[in-house]
This record gives structure tokens, C-alpha cells and sequence, in this order.
């Protein structure tokens, strides 16, 4: 299996930014697509944005301020977080795909791994 860890999340004021990284370890050579979703506290777990081979995948409430980035030699990848809103306020979780690929990098139910996570909460 794969192992997860989340860091970067913090307290930050609306229109600021931060950036999140997940480390894999262990068997990251079957890694297919790693992603980020989010859940927030009496909400359900929605996907943010995914990287699979170089290709990005965004949620739209995300698009044009977020920026999702891989270091494969490193098993890392980045979300880059621009003009922060209240509502991005959740825990962000990092989750990765194993050996095959798929066009459902939305769907929570298709990643085989995850992180424990990690607070985001913008202050208006």
C-alpha cells in the first residue's frame, strides 16, 4: 500500500493563499492519479483537483485559483491555494490511485489510499 501525508494547512484571511503537499511512501511506483478533496464539518467530502501524468483535473469552484502540481522523482504533489474564500475552510485530504487509471478522478470511491489530512480555515 501507499502512505499519506498531508502538510501546509493553516489559518490564513480571505484573499490569502497557502499550499498544501502530500509525500507517498511505499509502493508509489503503482501510483496512478493522486488528489485532493476536501470535507468540511456537517458536509460531505468533495473533490478538489487530481494529477495523473502531468494531466490536472479541477473542481469548478476551484478554477483559476487553485494549481495542482506533481514531483514525480519525489512522490510529491502541491495544491497551490490563491484568493482563499471562507467557504474553502475544510480539511483537505490527499488520496492516490493505485496500478490503473481512471476518468472518474472526481470520485471519492476511486482512490485506494489516503492521508489523515489536513485543517484549511480562511477567516473573513
Amino acid at each position: 500500500q501507499v502512505r499519506l501525508v498531508e502538510s501546509g494547512g493553516g489559518l490564513v484571511q480571505a484573499g490569502g493563499s497557502l499550499t498544501l503537499s502530500c509525500a507517498a511512501s511505499g509502493r508509489t511506483g503503482s501510483m496512478t492519479v493522486m488528489g485532493w478533496f476536501r470535507q468540511a464539518p456537517g458536509k460531505e467530502r468533495q473533490f478538489v483537483a487530481a494529477w495523473s501524468g502531468g494531466r490536472t483535473y479541477y473542481a469548478d469552484s476551484v478554477k483559476g485559483r487553485f494549481t495542482i502540481s506533481g514531483d514525480d522523482a519525489k512522490n510529491t504533489v502541491h495544491l497551490q491555494m490563491n484568493n482563499l474564500k471562507p467557504e474553502d475552510t475544510a480539511v483537505y485530504l490527499c488520496a492516490v490511485r493505485l496500478f490503473r487509471g481512471t476518468i472518474y478522478y472526481y470520485r471519492q470511491d476511486e482512490y485506494d489510499s489516503w492521508g489523515q489530512g489536513t485543517q484549511v480555515t480562511v477567516s473573513s
